[in-house]
């Protein structure tokens, strides 16, 4: 169909044409023929004119579609590419929940495989009681618990420790007991803790500053700085992740003495560096000799504020650090909760520095809940110990922010983990568990342990009079003679007992 425009353009060259003609006619006197000639040329140089004009018209016209298509088309593949992109994601994630979904069924059956272990215990005991109450069967044998794996070449061997007493014979009949048997006392998991301090540790509160400082600065030139480790597990399945090196030190006659009794001397004498830096080194070549075994554990330094403020000092732990960077991600440095709360712009660049690195931190001594984990993330820290009690305490309900049961999902979401220090007894571990709580450390799992002369240098192991006074795993202490030591055989079973019956109390 013919434009309107087309239309109006004809008439308008047609009167265009016609006008001159009849001006060629009236003013010019030229004559009819010839001013009709002259008015159809005119019609036809219009004509041709507008044509050209229309054909180079629509030919830009075409130039500017086929520009215009192509940057559709380029829009529409960065589109495409795009969505391309987008679908990728979506498809790792759902990858990705799928395997996290997978992991917590797999967790979730183990759990449940535990419990039904322990329910099976529990009604077993429960029977055997029963029996024993109506005097139709023998005393129960003790239930053994279960203790942490730990490696055989890197701790000191459990062979070392005496020997359990053999099982008491069955009870005589009720007719032949006239007196009931003396009741006797089992010792609870912080006397235990206690006599095994006792029994390893001498005391220094006949030593004087000075002689303490005299012994301190003996034992760092001798090399008589020791490490303990004390094993973390997880909860509930109580499988070994990580160790904590616990520093000892040897005096002249080889008795050991405790790291807080002489880390404030060692603080203020300037000593302190020196033995960060041994106790770096003990900790990297033992978790050489872990890895060579389970590539999935980890070793946790505790490391001083002063020698993270120190520039010598730590310029000498992070030369060492750096030749040591491929344990990063299984070496964990720790400070304390106060460190933290007091860095200065000199600590908080050396940390920035050793997170660079690629190492994690882990904070200690907590004394309340007061944490800022979106703060102390930024900052490297993948791990907070928080001792059982304060945990458990009702009235940090109230001080605190958050609630103690929220706090393991709120560091969750930040990428820390929570690790429940100084447990001591099942019923804690149990409460625990309603808090969500996934690492566990405590004389209840292990007591810290010696390690073999092999295991470091020949002075960082510990003697042989040293490794027969090492608790067993369950955290009592050793047996001694006489009626003791019946005491001590019969304090796990009792402690099981109590434990599992509050686990079935709780499913």
């Amino acid at each position: 169909m013919i434009r309107i425009s087309t239309i109006f353009i004809a008439i308008c060259m047609v009167l265009v044409a016609a006008s001159l003609g009849l001006v060629l006619y009236a003013v010019a006197g030229i004559s009819g023929t010839e001013s009709a000639i002259v008015a159809l040329t005119a019609l036809t140089f219009l004509i041709l004119y507008n044509a050209v004009s229309m054909r180079l018209r629509d030919r830009n016209d075409v130039g500017g579609q086929i520009a215009d298509l192509s940057r559709g088309t380029a829009d529409l593949a960065r589109q495409v590419a795009e969505f391309g992109r987008r679908l990728a994601a979506i498809e790792t994630r759902i990858a990705s929940s799928n395997s996290t979904n997978s992991d917590r069924i797999q967790s979730v059956v183990g759990e449940i495989n535990e419990l039904g272990g322990l329910v099976k215990q529990l009604a077993t005991t429960v029977s055997a009681h029963e029996d024993l109450l109506a005097g139709s069967a023998p005393a129960p044998a003790p239930v053994a618990k279960s203790e942490p794996e730990t490696p055989i070449d890197v701790i000191a061997p459990f062979e070392e420790r005496q020997a359990a007493p053999p099982p008491l014979p069955p009870a005589p009949p009720a007719a032949a007991q006239p007196r009931p048997a003396p009741a006797v006392q089992v010792p609870t998991a912080s006397q235990a803790q206690t006599s095994a301090q006792t029994s390893t540790q001498v005391p220094t509160a006949g030593r004087n500053q000075t002689q303490l400082l005299a012994t301190l600065r003996n034992a760092i030139d001798e090399n008589r700085i020791d490490i303990f480790l004390q094993p973390m597990v997880t909860l509930p399945q109580r499988k070994v992740r990580f160790y904590e090196a616990v520093t000892r030190l040897r005096d002249e006659r080889d008795q050991l003495i405790a790291a807080e009794e002489f880390i404030s001397i060692a603080e203020a004498s300037g000593l302190i560096g020196r033995i960060d830096n041994m106790v770096m080194l003990r900790c990297v070549q033992v978790l050489r000799r872990l890895m060579v075994r389970n590539k999935d554990v980890g070793v946790f330094c505790n490391v001083a504020a002063s020698t993270l403020g120190n520039s010598t000092t730590f310029a000498q732990c992070l030369d060492f650090l750096e030749a040591n960077r491929a344990l990063a991600p299984s070496l964990v440095l720790e400070f304390k909760q106060s460190t933290f709360r007091n860095l200065g712009p000199a600590e908080t660049e050396n940390l920035a520095a050793l997170a660079q690195r690629g190492f994690r931190f882990s904070i200690d001594h907590v004394t309340d809940l007061r944490i800022e984990p979106r703060e102390l993330a930024d900052r490297g820290v993948r791990f907070i110990k928080v001792p059982a009690a304060l945990l458990l305490d009702p009235r940090q309900a109230s001080a605190s922010d958050i609630h103690p049961s929220d706090l393991s999902d709120l560091l969750g979401r930040f990428g820390i983990d929570l690790i429940a220090e100084r447990i001591e007894g099942e019923r804690a571990v149990v409460d625990l568990l309603d808090y969500d709580v996934r690492f566990g450390q405590g004389f209840l799992f292990a007591p810290p342990r010696p390690l073999r002369p092999e295991g470091a240098s020949a002075t960082g192991g510990a003697a042989p009079n040293q490794a027969q006074d090492i608790q067993g795993s369950n955290g009592s202490a050793p047996p001694s003679q006489g009626s003791t030591s019946g005491a001590t055989s019969a304090a796990p079973p009792a402690q099981r007992t109590t434990g599992n019956a509050a686990l079935a109390r709780r499913i």
